[in-house]
């Protein structure tokens, strides 16, 4: 009686279905009927020509699971699950595998950079780079970039990420000279884009030589609201008259506390590394001259980290379409700038 309500509800059933779907439920059954006609064995053959039907009918036939009777409908999703595997390491195994290459000239020209200019590191040759235009990660340059036997010096970092637009670091160091003399270089630094403002050499500073480099500095209406200073002795009483003058609060750093003066003091060490470490000063005029030199290729061609791979100046991009590459000396050939101009 049971078998008999059953016959009765699918016939009804299927009266109220669309031809289409009956076409495909016929073919199912058939299909189903044909695998067991195959063989006598308990066991059912199910070739890769049956998966892929039912394959296809799953992603075509909303009601599959109900004609299926052979296999389990969990059987049949899994086949599709292997089936995507399967084209997906066959599409892949087609191409080549990974990221692309770097392109032979990127390569050399990152090796005929770091050979010209061993001081550099490689966010240092990534900044200059980016500004011919090259986009490279700073990773690909570190992997092909020489190796020199003494590792290059330290570039900028980031000491303080939140730094006061209004503030500037005075500080002073010394050069001995080809006599054995001592020389004095008293730096002006801005703390927003890093720019020397002021410098000078002299052999014999006092506070009131300090004071009237402060007067040189800041004209008129660019006076800082904050001057960050040490405590040394040069800087007395006048200085300190001259900086109430111009309205100019002074923050002191703790005693021997050189790290609290991060930028000016990471200035001095990229002086001495890249430029007075590599050369004998004769006289004043001549620490005038290189300081000057140095200062210069700051500005205007030396990326910095904490600018963005920027300049201080601000240096614009030369894309690959204004032409070839060029190399300009800088600073006596210790370093080079990069530009691109028409063949």
């Amino acid at each position: 009686m049971r078998d008999v309500l059953i016959s009765l509800l699918a016939g009804l059933t299927s009266t109220l279905r669309t031809r289409a779907s009956l076409q495909v439920e016929i073919l199912a059954l058939r299909h189903q009927l044909a695998v067991l006609q195959r063989t006598k064995r308990r066991r059912i053959p199910i070739r890769s020509a049956d998966r892929l039907l039912w394959i296809a009918l799953s992603r075509l036939w909303p009601e599959w699971r109900r004609a299926l009777l052979l296999v389990k409908p969990a059987t049949v999703i899994g086949w599709h699950r292997r089936g995507f595997r399967f084209y997906w390491r066959w599409e892949g195994s087609r191409g080549r595998i990974g990221r692309p290459g770097t392109s032979k000239k990127v390569r050399a020209l990152i090796r005929e950079m770091s050979s010209a200019n061993v001081l550099w590191g490689a966010p240092r040759l990534h900044g200059e780079l980016l500004k011919l235009g090259i986009e490279v990660s700073q990773v690909t340059v570190a992997k092909y970039r020489l190796k020199h036997c003494k590792p290059p010096s330290q570039t900028w970092r980031t000491f303080l990420e939140n730094h006061v637009r209004q503030l500037v670091s005075v500080d002073f160091f010394v050069v001995p000279t080809l006599s054995f003399r001592i020389l004095y270089v008293f730096l002006v630094l801005d703390h927003e884009r890093r720019c020397v403002v002021h410098f000078s050499v002299t052999e014999h500073p006092t506070t009131e030589w300090t004071a009237a480099q402060l007067m040189q500095a800041f004209p008129w209406d660019t006076v800082p609201r904050y001057l960050l200073r040490d405590r040394d002795r040069i800087y007395g009483d006048t200085f300190r008259s001259q900086a109430a003058s111009m309205e100019i609060m002074e923050v002191l750093i703790a005693p021997r506390s050189p790290w609290q003066l991060p930028y000016v003091e990471r200035l001095i060490g990229s002086i001495r590394r890249e430029c007075l470490d590599h050369v004998i000063v004769v006289n004043e005029r001549s620490l005038q001259r290189h300081v000057a030199r140095f200062l210069d290729y700051y500005h205007g061609s030396r990326s910095h980290l904490s600018l963005g791979k920027d300049t201080p100046d601000g240096r614009a991009v030369e894309p690959p379409s204004l032409g070839r590459i060029f190399a300009v000396p800088k600073v006596g050939g210790l370093h080079h700038r990069y530009g691109r101009r028409a063949a």
